[in-house]
């Protein structure tokens, strides 16, 4: 018997152990009327909790519960299990089915050798778009957005619309709210709701009803300047266009959320120094991820631990500095991780920009300044009550204000300057921030004292 944790109070464990008993006693026909009966965001949910072994083996033996639905719902990794277990003709099928933007995502995941049976096996319109998203590079718009949309004339009007579009039948999108107006070289020139054109008499002309677009989305424009746009402008959905302006798709805002999920998910780990750890993922990838970023940090403190041998003397001669010095550097630690971190969150945003990057630096100035000096009297007024030397707490006082200024501007500076380079601030500010917050902290405290007390 597979062990299972399970948590009786929380259903998703609940549907895991059944499905893990179904399995274990090879029970084809509970295993389908578990899957069949649940929601396919629920079902992938439940493959993504379970081992490899288990998904493998729920796959050989019910292949056919593996819906089009629930393909699209499972991350990359839980992809790379269930594909292989899979016929060339049920993954053609199921790619037909899926809009144009899931079933990229699904074929990301094949091999070449094996992509080429899966194509061979399509309806040569379905085989046609995928393969024209391979075009585009990753994380654009020509991998996110769908290319079936509902566009008409300005001429037509709102019957000829609905009758248009029931005409198209299962060619429609899956999703879409708004009808797209174009010319007659493709041009998107603005937009009707779908909630319009139902409330409007039959013979009422879609120009009357025009609205105009906020946004069309360039082909390869970045995901993450998409879903700028999308939340600056509250867009449901935006055409896609091509170089010569013609509209060749459109992104609706359910693709979105999951570009905003992956992107802050994505800038939180990068702050940290680590990517995702799937639940897939092996020790041993885990270590390949995370330990160039840990080699990374054991310099920069090779580095401040330079910077200690240099006062050594003063530290064999007072005990209380290597017992007061580890408090500095971590209140400036951690005073400059929270400057980074809303200095990073507004570059994400587009909030800080370079016509007020003068002003958001002073107000991190004054506000370290301030916060430095507040911690400065605290722990000065301990270091006194603590040691009894007066000069001891006043240098510990100037240490304080002195790290916590270094440290504001070193959080918003070193994201700023890496942004100005090109570089992605998320990824790499963390490292240079630490450094700055080390390094200046030990000198400051120790610098401070070997001039005041020797």
């Amino acid at each position: 018997m597979t062990d299972t944790l399970i948590d009786d109070d929380h259903p998703e464990a609940s549907a895991i152990a059944q499905l893990t008993i179904a399995l274990d006693a090879r029970d084809r026909v509970e295993l389908l009327r578990l899957m069949d009966g649940a929601h396919e965001a629920d079902v992938a949910d439940q493959l993504e909790q379970m081992s490899s072994e288990q998904r493998r083996a729920i796959v050989d033996l019910v292949p056919e519960a593996v819906t089009p639905e629930i393909l699209s719902e499972l991350e990359d990794e839980v992809l790379e299990d269930v594909l292989p277990r899979l016929g060339d003709r049920q993954i053609a099928d199921a790619l037909s089915e899926m809009d144009s933007d899931d079933a990229t995502a699904v074929v990301e995941e094949l091999d070449d050798n094996r992509l080429e049976d899966v194509l061979s096996a399509m309806p040569d319109a379905d085989r046609r778009a995928v393969e024209d998203s391979f075009t585009y590079d990753e994380e654009t718009a020509g991998r996110v957005m769908q290319r079936d949309f509902v566009a008409t004339p300005d001429f037509w009007t709102v019957g000829q619309v609905i009758d248009h579009m029931r005409a198209q039948g299962d060619n429609l999108p899956e999703l879409f709210f708004n009808v797209y107006v174009v010319d007659a070289h493709m041009h998107p020139v603005g937009y009707v709701p779908i909630s319009q054109i139902m409330r409007k008499p039959r013979n009422t002309p879609i120009a009357n009803m025009l609205m105009p677009l906020l946004v069309k989305i360039p082909r390869d424009m970045d995901q993450e300047d998409i879903a700028y746009q999308f939340s600056k402008y509250h867009l449901i959905s935006a055409p896609v266009v091509d170089a010569d302006d013609r509209m060749i798709g459109m992104i609706t805002v359910d693709d979105i959320v999951n570009v905003i999920h992956e992107e802050n998910t994505e800038d939180m780990l990068a702050l940290a120094g680590v990517s995702d750890a799937g639940l897939t993922d092996t020790a041993l990838s885990t270590v390949k991820s995370r330990a160039p970023w840990l080699f990374i940090n054991l310099l920069t403190a090779i580095m401040a631990s330079f910077v200690i041998s240099a006062f050594d003397y003063a530290i064999a001669e007072i005990v209380a500095l290597a017992i007061l010095m580890p408090i500095v550097a971590s209140m400036g630690g951690n005073a400059g991780t929270q400057a980074l971190a809303v200095a990073v969150r507004g570059i994400a945003e587009r909030d800080l920009t370079r016509a007020n990057a003068v002003r958001a630096v002073r107000r991190e100035v004054f506000a370290a300044a301030m916060i430095g000096l507040l911690f400065a009297v605290l722990l000065a007024i301990i270091t006194y009550i603590w040691f009894s030397n007066a000069t001891l707490a006043l240098v510990i006082f100037i240490a304080m204000i002195v790290n916590h200024i270094c440290a504001g501007l070193a959080g918003i500076l070193v994201p700023l300057g890496l942004k100005r380079a090109g570089a992605d601030p998320a990824v790499s500010s963390s490292v240079f921030v630490t450094t700055v917050t080390d390094v200046i902290g030990f000198f400051a405290f120790l610098g401070t004292a070997a001039l005041l007390l020797f």
